[in-house]
């Protein structure tokens, strides 16, 4: 696999829904985004990701414009 990046995170951690906050420990082999939420249907994402940490700020931002509009 020749040009292919790897993003392999270890084995521990979560697999967490951007939806509705569903968390479940992390299978090894199995990655979290080929994985759906059971709550909501949502495609999963691990806990700690680079997705994950752009999810954090997107809330972070709209939390403060919310908090700015009071």
């Amino acid at each position: 696999m020749a040009g292919m990046a790897s993003h392999s995170m270890g084995s521990g951690g979560y697999c967490i829904c951007p939806k509705c906050d569903y968390r479940a420990p992390h299978q090894r082999g199995i990655p979290c985004q080929e994985q759906r939420c059971p709550n909501c249907g949502a495609k999963l994402m691990r806990e700690g990701s680079y997705h994950h940490q752009l999810l954090l700020e997107k809330k972070k931002q709209k939390s403060e414009h919310k908090d700015e509009g009071n």
